[in-house]
């Protein structure tokens, strides 16, 4: 006989996981796949102490995993992708005009702001990471600028047009979920939003300036913009392939449809514009681009991409998602949400509550979407109750949901990170600053009222008249 989870069981697996996470990647400096799979089998067999058949748990693994396919898709896609544009010359274009056109001083600041166009234009944090962000990367690297600061700016960048963006699906979930307005919901987050990332390009703005003279080699940069040359054909002709995936999605094209087209055209610019052949081709789509410049920085930038180079993600999330789908599926997130629920007795402290739900679901589930959509389902009649607006709770899951998943190490997105800007969590969460600025307004905003939006009493009318239909 199944019996409901009391919070200490609820928490064991994942005081479990945390303690051999800690153990095997600070002090070990290994992977945190197997730390996961520890937690896995404890959670699972806190499920079956409490009356839960080895079949169900089965399933609860398997509808973990159902949940993060979509995900896992795009991670293979961006790997393909990665290898078919540098394979191409698009990237190695991107750099070389890059490292012409924009000044050390300035780097941060123009990076951040091409991550916020490309991603409210297309409504994807992971697409523009893959690719510009990529790209990104080898131009800050030319210039000497650190690692986790470049991925920083181009998260911060990324994360702002994913979450304001018309087209973005966590955007349209957040929206779904509370029964809001789409832009109604867009409108509300401007208030955290625009200054966070204001109070963001602000600090890269100063950063840069540490990068303005002395500490570029110059002759680095000669060198690197040489050997493109050298290796690619370099042509602007070739930016016409990034600018027709983002085309393509601001026409409202699927984006796996439209990665397709951008790996397409990227295989035949290696064949036909870089003078590879055809099995070249084909391998920088499986193992990814290989190159021997003898210029060991502008090798580390190229030497990656392709599908291979993404099964560790791919692996990551699934092993991941199993223990986010046993927690949620066997109730025992739902008890640690009803102790944090019993904080909210305000505005103030339901938004904050909010948020912190968002990122425990982060931490536990390992997927952004399941931050957004269980706290959804579980402060709903809370905001009702206390008669706040829907919009104040999708606001909240996505200051919460969608910008805190950056920050653990074994999320999907952090995975994702990882594996496509090559920097990890540890190392760029302090350079991350729209990501852990935004919830902290919230918070903020939350406790003085501001732009805290009550429900009308036509509106708490048109919510019963809605209950009473539906029960």
């Amino acid at each position: 006989m199944k019996k409901e989870i009391s919070l200490i069981w609820a928490i064991v697996p994942l005081l479990v996981m945390i303690a051999c996470m800690y153990i095997a990647v600070v002090r070990l400096e290994q992977g945190p796949h197997i730390p996961l799979i520890i937690g896995t089998s404890v959670a699972a067999l806190v499920a079956w102490k409490h009356g839960f058949r080895w079949n169900d748990i089965e399933e609860m693994m398997y509808k973990g995993i159902k949940l993060a396919l979509p995900a896992v898709v795009i991670i293979m896609l961006v790997g393909l992708t990665i290898g078919s544009w540098i394979g191409g010359g698009v990237v190695a274009t991107m750099i070389y005009f890059g490292l012409k056109i924009i000044t050390p001083a300035l780097f941060l600041v123009t990076i951040c702001i091409i991550c916020m166009i490309v991603s409210l234009a297309i409504g994807s944090s992971w697409s523009t990471m893959g690719t510009i962000g990529v790209a990104g990367m080898g131009i800050g690297l030319s210039m000497g600028i650190p690692a986790p600061i470049i991925a920083g700016a181009v998260i911060s960048g990324a994360y702002f047009g994913d979450k304001m963006s018309p087209l973005s699906d966590t955007t349209n979930l957040a929206a779904g979920l509370t029964n809001t307005n789409l832009f109604v919901h867009i409108r509300h987050m401007f208030y955290t939003t625009v200054p966070g990332i204001l109070i963001a390009l602000s600090v890269y703005g100063f950063l840069g300036m540490k990068y303005k003279n002395s500490n570029i080699d110059q002759e680095g940069i000669l060198q690197t913009i040489s050997m493109l040359e050298k290796s690619f054909v370099i042509s602007p002709w070739l930016l016409l392939i990034p600018v027709a995936v983002i085309v393509l999605v601001a026409m409202k094209v699927p984006a796996i449809p439209a990665l397709v087209i951008g790996i397409i055209l990227g295989s035949l610019a290696q064949v036909f514009v870089q003078g590879g052949t055809l099995a070249e081709a084909i391998g920088a789509l499986q193992s990814g681009f290989v190159i021997e410049t003898g210029n060991a920085m502008v090798d580390d930038l190229f030497n990656r991409g392709g599908l291979d180079s993404m099964m560790y993600t791919v692996s990551m999330t699934l092993v991941a998602m199993t223990f986010g789908g046993i927690l949620e599926y066997s109730g025992m997130l739902q008890s640690i949400m009803n102790q944090i629920l019993k904080l909210a007795k305000s505005a103030g402290t339901l938004v904050a509550s909010t948020i912190l739900a968002c990122f425990t679901t982060n931490a536990t589930c390992s997927e952004q979407y399941i931050s957004i959509v269980v706290p959804a389902r579980m402060f709903s009649n809370a905001y009702t109750k206390m008669g706040l607006h829907s919009k104040n709770l999708s606001r909240a899951l996505e200051d919460g949901g969608t910008l805190t998943s950056v920050f653990i190490p074994w999320n999907t997105c952090g995975v994702f990170i990882l594996g496509t800007l090559g920097v990890s969590a540890f190392e760029y969460a302090p350079y991350a600053i729209l990501n852990y600025v935004v919830p902290l307004l919230s918070i903020g905003y939350a406790i003085t009222g501001f732009t805290i939006q009550k429900l009308t009493k036509s509106e708490i009318a048109e919510i019963q008249e809605r209950e009473a239909l539906q029960g």
